[in-house]
């Protein structure tokens, strides 16, 4: 009897993989379909080795979305989408509303928050939300929002984007609209105010998102400079886990299970090359303080180049705007896929022993 109940559940656990992997691979065929879309970039240029600015003559910033048209483009969605609800969470030093956009029907199921844009002058994160919030309106991906509950905050620092700020950007390089800037309106990292929290936008994340919703995982999307490389080759991006001594090694393993999925789905398949990122140990930046405070599950995720800069070397040409748009759409829809499916659980975190540290090739990169 134990022999046959035994060949029964190996049989049953083997149909379980089987429909985990189809699930997750219609999953992330949908979204590749849609990354196309966002960018005509080739598979073969979905690695580091991008235009610089140097390449592509100046950085402009007229294609990137502006606050305007994503406020118009969030409501549009929502009024098309029934299982889409969009939150204003609070307002900028500017005052301009903060949004959240939910995909929440069940209190019960794991949760996952995108968080974008926190440093103004790192775009492209929130235009693959953008594609990603649409595809979540498509039937593709009916199954996925069956087993997960997703938040997104996109453009977090709104003020930074627009470069309305209170402070002078005659130094940036961007050419075109608008300067888009790191800081917010008072010259502030909203990146390095998770413990005090003094910044509106800040607070708002905390009070109206983090305390709000019992969230299980959250990708911090941001960008970094154009030099970083890995094993002698220019990285599409790099991923990070939380540092800190204070976080919990079961969270700390559960981040990892994230990198796993980002990983398996970006960079062995092509679309990218990334690199472990250097980043530091002070629970003043999200990817630290917030799993410590809440105990969620947290990932950095930084994309090549910036959409604006005072050093010309850490914006990047808009040649390669396709990629990164294209390699964010994969993110978000692969470990939303893995987390509804449950194949994250089984994600192998191995891969974190032998991922080498980028480092940069002239020396200095931007802090995450």
């Amino acid at each position: 009897m134990g022999d046959v109940a035994g060949c029964t559940l190996s049989t049953h656990s083997k149909e379980v993989r089987t429909v985990r992997k189809t699930f997750r691979t219609l999953a992330v065929s949908g979204a590749l379909a849609l990354a196309v879309v966002a960018g005509s970039a080739p598979l073969a240029s979905a690695v580091g080795e991008g235009p610089g600015y140097g390449d592509n003559g100046q950085i402009t910033t007229s294609r990137l979305t502006t606050y305007d048209q994503l406020v118009a483009f969030l409501k549009d969605q929502d009024a098309r989408q029934p299982a889409m609800e969009l939150e204003v969470i609070g307002k900028t030093v500017k005052g301009r509303d903060l949004h959240l956009v939910k995909y929440v029907t069940d209190p019960a199921k794991p949760t996952i928050l995108y968080l974008t844009q926190q440093h103004g002058n790192e775009q492209l994160t929130t235009e693959g939300a953008m594609q990603f919030i649409k595809h979540l309106g498509t039937a593709n991906s009916s199954g996925i929002l069956d087993g997960v509950n997703i938040l997104i905050v996109p453009m977090l620092n709104a003020d930074g984007a627009m470069g309305d700020v209170n402070f002078p950007l005659d130094d940036y390089v961007a050419k075109g609209d608008r300067h888009l800037t790191r800081y917010n309106a008072e010259g502030v990292d909203l990146n390095r105010d998770h413990v005090a929290k003094i910044q509106p936008e800040t607070q708002a994340l905390h009070n109206n998102v983090m305390r709000k919703y019992r969230i299980d995982y959250m990708i911090d999307l941001h960008h970094q400079g154009t030099r970083a490389e890995r094993d002698g080759k220019l990285v599409s991006g790099s991923i990070l886990y939380p540092t800190t001594p204070n976080a919990d090694p079961a969270v700390v393993q559960k981040s990892k299970q994230l990198g796993s999925v980002v990983f398996s789905s970006v960079d062995s398949t092509g679309w990218g090359h990334l690199g472990k990122y250097e980043g530091g140990s002070a629970e003043t930046i999200s990817r630290n303080g917030i799993a410590v405070e809440y105990g969620i599950a947290t990932l950095l995720f930084e994309m090549r180049g910036m959409s604006d800069h005072y050093l010309g070397g850490y914006a990047l040409g808009q040649r390669s705007n396709g990629y990164l748009i294209k390699q964010t759409v994969i993110t978000l829809a692969s470990t939303a896929a893995a987390i509804a499916d449950g194949s994250i659980a089984d994600a192998d975190t191995t891969f974190w022993d032998s991922l080498a540290t980028q480092n940069s090739r002239d020396g200095g990169e931007e802090d995450e």
